[in-house]
């Protein structure tokens, strides 16, 4: 393993600076335990690169991430923004990177801490040990398809997208969710519509067309209307769930609030090559921005995530992993959480240095 690591960390708009700040300083600590060193840059994307530079994703951007060993995102976006045509937007450079980093493969768990296990819109007994794990087709489906837009016909206007899929996207994140589901419980569960949608029968018979190749995994599939359903239902079916870009973003934030707040949720997105781009699900937050209210556990998971996936560092991984445990169970909380008093309410800085007190101290 190398002993030094190249990170582009883009802080992004909104909270994303407030909780990108001390999870670079997190990240280098965890790091500096197993004698590596990270060189950690920084760019522009999102709204502020719209500010500074016009455009969503700069050039320079795109090409310092491709240069990385991985990239770290806070947040995009904001209601500054939302009068710029669509094309124009802070999203747009999300999905930009996402494309051109070829970050075919969407990994958000959905794991509850048990120090959290009142804070689900569920019955404890429900999601008490929950751990899925919704694999996501990142690069195509309806978010990239052609053609798209809105007309005018007859003086009526029309919007349209094109939900599309080839069969070798298909295979390629098909097996990705496959080899996973070895590494867990080896259950995986394919969601698509393809009672309803030519696109998804497609999905499900190049699914079955693969299952043969990994004997050892139990493939079952489901329609996504059932599959939003049984998340609140009973949860715990569920291991790994494999899908298309647009049902595994809204089932994705389904199974968020399992978990009982969006400011627990880490998020990776990975290239073929396993470099990959990691960042917090919860989003910019604008109304919160500035206040030191952000839950900055999110991305450290996200770190944690960036460890095991892109840099080959299980173990910093895991000790990240264990200190924000540890920190939960010592009570910490932030607004967002379940527990939270007057008492023992962090800012963001203040549940960061505790997260940073847990990791150095489970490290002598």
């Amino acid at each position: 393993m190398s002993n030094t690591k190249s990170i582009l960390a883009l802080p992004g708009d909104g909270i994303g600076p407030e909780v990108m700040t001390p999870a670079i300083e997190l990240a280098h600590a965890a790091a500096a335990m197993d004698g590596v060193t990270l060189t950690v840059s920084e760019g522009l994307v999102g709204g502020c690169a719209i500010d500074a530079e016009g455009t969503p994703l700069p050039a320079a951007t795109l090409a310092a991430a491709k240069a990385a060993d991985a990239v770290l995102l806070g947040a995009v976006g904001g209601p500054r923004w939302e009068a710029l045509p669509m094309s124009e937007r802070p999203e747009k450079g999300l999905l930009g990177l996402r494309q051109g980093l070829e970050l075919f493969s969407n990994l958000r768990p959905a794991l509850l801490a048990p120090a959290l296990a009142e804070a689900s819109s569920l019955k404890a007994e429900l999601v008490a040990g929950l751990d899925i794990l919704i694999v996501r087709e990142l690069t195509g489906g309806i978010y990239f398809g052609e053609p798209r837009g809105v007309t005018t016909e007859n003086n009526e206007r029309k919007g349209f997208n094109t939900y599309v899929y080839h069969d070798w996207e298909i295979e390629r994140i098909a097996r990705s969710a496959f080899e996973l589901a070895q590494k867990r419980s080896g259950r995986l569960c394919s969601v698509d519509k393809a009672n309803v949608l030519e696109v998804t029968q497609l999905w499900r018979d190049v699914v079955n067309e693969i299952a043969g190749d990994y004997p050892d995994v139990e493939l079952s599939h489901m329609y996504v209307d059932n599959a939003a359903m049984q998340l609140v239902r009973t949860p715990k079916q569920f291991d790994v769930i494999v899908t298309g870009n647009m049902f595994g973003d809204i089932l994705s934030d389904v199974a968020a609030m399992l978990t009982g707040s969006l400011g627990m949720l880490p998020s990776a997105s990975l290239a073929a090559d396993g470099r990959g781009m990691y960042e917090p699900v919860h989003g910019s937050a604008p109304d919160i921005a500035g206040k030191e209210l952000a839950n900055p556990l999110a991305m450290f998971l996200s770190v944690a995530m960036m460890f095991r996936y892109s840099l080959g560092m299980p173990e910093a991984a895991v000790r990240i992993e264990a200190a924000v445990s540890a920190t939960l169970a010592a009570g910490h909380r932030t607004a967002d959480l379940h527990g939270v008093t007057a008492d023992n309410q962090e800012t963001t800085s203040s549940m960061a240095a505790a997260v940073m007190g847990h990791l150095t101290n489970g490290a002598r």
